[in-house]
Parts: structure tokens; sequence; C-alpha cells
């Protein structure tokens, strides 16, 4: 197999059964810095304090007094960690984003969807609401990948990462801090064709997937750094059993067939795909591997070099305007319920993606008849007078 990545020097840092894995080194001119680099060096300019995003709306009238590449320095970056199950992602992100001085973002998972703003888990009403309209997450499908929801639950997964990602952007651009996610919208669709590959879903569900993902994929900035930690498919299993999640372990769905097909799908197709917008590092974390290595790796690399505007790396980075910049802002800030709105596109091709009329009236009873469900965000029953206090009408939901 070709070198995923074109660079000046390239070296091999690993082998599957698919070829020979490359990373890169470059020479360094400006980027990324670790922490023991930056300690080195004089103290940067001050810059602009962190803008409340989570509480204030980033205005046109904002933006022309609070401009938005003020606050960015070179470590002003996304980096993605992706690799197969229980390579280590969350303990290794955590730890690059501590040297790099930047955000990290766990894993996104169902409890994006399931667990709300009152702090209640909707799973608490499985028992008794009807069986097509439970919870269903990454312990359900790890049980029972054969399931009806097993679909719903990919399609949501893509949107959880989705959610997150614009959280992730709208954190760099109101403060300047880079983020470090595991996982992303863009590496998705490896989990869902490793399940298509094992007719766990079906073709409709499949079509559905992808008109969603196409929809809404552009109006997201790619990341800056891929970096890919790879083990082989046996001793994915073997870290599977060693670390004993009991859904894992005893579940049906990790599978070596379905394991070889993730990471089949992650070499010829994602990282072929995302090293032509991003830089990609790969390493061979069969024993483990030590974050500094990874850190002096990424200080070696030169962002600012693909300066041509044609060019697709780093493309979605290269605004030439500062009210692009704001553009961008204003959208990732104020507009993530637009973006999310995207996926309410109505489709009846896959019958499993459908819940009757009946059983979500059902459902819809069970949750907003509980007295914790009552009320709008931020009210309850001890709120008082017409203006505090607002009630939801019966039986209707509001997501």
């Amino acid at each position: 197999m070709a070198t995923i990545i074109k660079t000046a020097v390239v070296k091999v840092i690993g082998t599957s059964q698919y070829g020979k894995i490359a990373a890169c080194t470059f020479i360094q001119h400006r980027g990324i810095s670790g922490k023991a680099l930056r300690e080195s060096l004089p103290p940067p300019p001050p810059k602009p304090a962190p803008f409340d995003y989570e509480n204030k709306d980033y205005t046109f009238l904002r933006s022309l007094f609070d401009r938005t590449t003020h606050r960015f320095d070179d470590n002003t970056k996304v980096i993605v960690v992706e690799g197969p199950v229980a390579v280590g992602k969350t303990q290794f992100a955590a730890a690059l984003a501590e040297d790099l001085g930047m955000k990290h973002f766990k894993e996104a998972n169902m409890d994006y969807h399931y667990v709300r703003p009152n702090g209640h888990d909707l799973r608490m009403f499985n028992d008794k609401v009807p069986e097509d309209t439970r919870t269903f997450d990454h312990v359900d499908f790890n049980l029972n990948p054969n399931h009806r929801l097993a679909a719903n639950f990919q399609i949501m997964t893509y949107i959880a990462r989705y959610g997150q990602y614009i959280d992730a952007l709208a954190h760099l651009f109101n403060t300047g801090q880079g983020v470090v996610l595991e996982r992303s919208p863009y590496s998705d669709f490896v989990f869902l064709e490793a399940m298509y590959a094992q007719k766990w879903i079906s073709k409709a569900a499949r079509s559905i997937y992808y008109e969603l993902r196409n929809i809404s994929i552009e109006e997201l900035m790619r990341p800056h750094l891929v970096v890919y930690l790879d083990i082989p498919v046996n001793t994915v299993e073997a870290s599977i059993k060693k670390r004993g999640l009991e859904h894992e372990v005893k579940g049906k769905a990790l599978t070596t067939a379905f394991l070889t097909e993730m990471e089949k799908q992650y070499k010829t197709k994602y990282l072929r795909d995302i090293a032509t917008h991003a830089e990609l590092l790969v390493y061979d974390w069969s024993g483990g591997g030590d974050v500094e290595v990874v850190v002096e790796d990424v200080e070696r690399l030169d962002f600012d070099k693909y300066t041509e505007r044609e060019e697709p790396k780093m493309k979605d980075w290269r605004l030439p305007r500062e009210v692009e910049y704001a553009d961008q802002r204003m959208l990732y800030t104020n507009g993530k319920y637009w973006l999310m709105n995207q996926f309410n596109v109505p489709n009846t091709s896959a019958p499993e993606l459908i819940t009757s009329a009946e059983d979500a009236y059902e459902r819809e009873k069970v949750i907003y008849g509980h007295p914790d469900f009552e009320y709008e965000i931020g009210y309850n029953a001890k709120d008082t007078g017409k203006l505090t206090k607002n009630k939801l009408p019966k039986y209707t939901v509001y997501v």
C-alpha cells in the first residue's frame, strides 16, 4: 500500500495486513508547541479573555469590537484521536491535551441524547414504555447488535458526535484554546460500514445515514491533525478481555469479523481521505506508547506551509478575512440549533427507523407525565408567577 501521507520525510512505524503504515517528520517552522517548549520560550503577548459563549450570543454587532483571531495562537488547533476499540484513546487524548494546553473532549455517546439538562436519564423509563421506544446505547448494542434499534443507535451516535464537534469548534473560536477529541463525525461511518458488513443494519437504513451525513458534514471544519493509534485485531481482542467490561466481553458485537471490518474501513477509506485535508500521524500502539514522543512529532509539523489557494490541506482554516472567521464563530456559537435541525429529514424507507404513533404516544405520556419533566428547562413547581413558571402542555414533546 502506498504511504498514507505525502511529506518530505516519511518513516514506517507499523504494518498491518493492508500494508505499511507511515508517519511524517517535518522540519519545524511554525506549529503546535508542547508544554516543555512553551515553558522554554518567552511568554506570549496577552490575549483577550475567553468569551462567555455558553451564556452569551456572539452577534454581528459584537463582532465589530471582539475580533476572533485575536485570541488565536499556534495551539489553536483541532486534533482528533482515532483508533480501534480498547486501544487507550481516552488516556492518550487526555494526556496529549494536558501537554498541549488544550481542552479534552471525551468520546461522544448516547448520554448526549438521554441525559437531559435537568440531570435525569431517559433510561429510567425503559421498564414503563413500549419496547420499540426504549433507549438503546452502546451497552445494548454490544449485547444485541441484531436488535431493531441498532441502525437508529448508529445514526444517533453520528448526531451526538456532530453536536459535540460543534461544541468543540465553538470553544476554539471563542477562547482560542485548541481542542482534542476522541473520534469525530468524519470517522463515524467506519462503525456503520462494519455493522452493514455483518448485516446488522439494512441497505435502506445505510442509505438514510449517508443522506443525513451528506447534508450535514460540509457545515463543519475538518481537523488540523488526526492521530491514529494502531493495534492489530488480535491485540484489540486481548485488550477488550483485559479491561473486562461485561457488555464487551460477553456481548455479540465485538467479533473478529466486526473488528477486522472496522480496521479495513479505517485504513482503506477514512485515513486516506482525511489525510488529503489534515495532517496525519499513525503509531503502532501494540505495546502502548509515549505521549512525549507524539508531542515531539506534533511540534515538527508546519501547519502554515499550505498556502496555495487550491491546496486541500488546511483549506477549511485558510479564511482570507477576519469577517469570515466571525461568520464561522457566529455559526458555531449561536447556530447549533439550526445545524442540528438538518437531521429532521423525514424518510420512511427503513421500517426499523420508524416508531408507531401509538408507541410514541405511550412513551410521551410516561416521560412528560413525570413531575420532573412537567416544566420548561430551568423551571420547576416551586417557581411562582406567569413570568417565572412555564408548564409544558400535557403530552407534548419538546426536543
